[in-house]
């Protein structure tokens, strides 16, 4: 699928065809604070348990490396190319600090955003010159007040990462990194217009040019499949999860390019407790839980609980009838949205 360090491999001949999905990026500086490893453990758990019992079982499985999913967009280009046709449903599960059915994943796409200006000796010919870094403030500012009028489901925020060399020096270049969240990637796209029309206001002000880049991989939210997420919630309270639901409509939330896999085929996304309430993923602290005897139970529960979800799939007609049925997004997943 052009990337080097993702992977597929099918079991079974016939049948319904189940996709568990395996990530293992790390983060940098911290590890594993979004605890990959547990995903990917799990994951190769639950697809060893399957692989044997597939053809049996009248079903087929699809177990996919999935990298890149902090930052790069690895299912986006996966599905790109094709990954996920002729996959008939897809799950995988993600490390928390309690057990959820769900989580608020919602849609991202992120920007880098260059200003030009001239420089010019600050003290000497400053009205030779043109801020950059001014226009990257103004655009900043414009969109801190573009915040009181955004909907609860959006957010919005970015970083200066580059705003000059030396203070007697005009910027004749500054830049910034943006990401711009909504409920939905439908409605993620007014909101970036907003929000380049105040980064572009910005350059206007202080007589500077702009470039926004944003990113091919926008990540879109997860609709998940209810029927297959009953089916994995009651293989969970089997083996001592009963689950919660984090998902509270009207609220904002993380990013996953296990969004875009959801318009594509049924899917779910659980979470399981490896860390106690309010350690928070991408911490330092939850890295440290994601190497604990509770991710090593993670894994081995998260591997059956999708081994047993995976047969009732593949046994159950009714079960496959209401994950069918339920699915109407797929004409819904418009490449351009994750285009523009």
């Amino acid at each position: 699928y052009g990337i080097d360090t993702a992977f597929q491999t099918t079991v079974g001949t016939s049948g319904l065809n189940a996709a568990v999905l395996l990530e293992y990026d790390a983060l940098p500086g911290i590890g594993h604070a979004c605890g990959h490893n547990i995903i990917a453990a799990a994951g190769l758990g639950a697809g060893l348990a399957l692989a044997g019992v597939a053809n049996d079982a009248g079903g087929r499985l699809t177990l996919m490396g999935t990298p890149a999913e902090e930052g790069g967009g690895g299912k986006v280009e996966m599905a790109r190319a094709g990954a996920f046709k002729g996959v008939d449903a897809a799950m995988m599960i993600h490390p928390a600090d309690r057990d959820l059915a769900r989580m608020n994943a919602i849609a991202i796409q992120q920007a880098v955003v260059r200003y030009y200006g001239q420089a010019a000796h600050a003290a000497v010919s400053p009205h030779l010159g043109r801020n950059a870094l001014d226009a990257a403030v103004l655009g900043y500012i414009n969109v801190a007040a573009l915040r009181q009028h955004i909907r609860p489901t959006e957010r919005v925020h970015g970083i200066f990462t580059k705003a000059g060399e030396k203070p007697n020096i005009v910027p004749r270049e500054a830049e910034m990194d943006w990401y711009v969240r909504s409920d939905t990637i439908e409605t993620l796209q007014p909101l970036k217009m907003r929000v380049a029309a105040c980064l572009e206001a910005g350059a206007k002000a202080a007589d500077c040019r702009v470039e926004m880049m944003w990113d091919t991989h926008a990540y879109a939210d997860i609709v998940d499949s209810i029927p297959l997420l009953d089916a994995y919630a009651a293989n969970s309270t089997s083996l001592g999860r009963a689950l919660t639901s984090a998902y509270m409509p009207g609220t904002g939330g993380g990013s996953t390019d296990m969004g875009n896999v959801s318009y594509l085929t049924p899917s779910i996304h659980p979470m399981l407790a490896v860390a106690p309430r309010g350690v928070s993923l991408h911490s330092p602290q939850f890295a440290d839980y994601t190497k604990s005897k509770e991710a090593d139970k993670a894994v081995l529960d998260g591997a059956k609980i999708m081994a047993m979800t995976v047969i009732d799939l593949w046994t159950r007609a009714e079960l496959q009838s209401a994950v069918r049925e339920s699915f109407g997004n797929g004409d819904v997943y418009i490449e351009k949205f994750i285009e523009n």
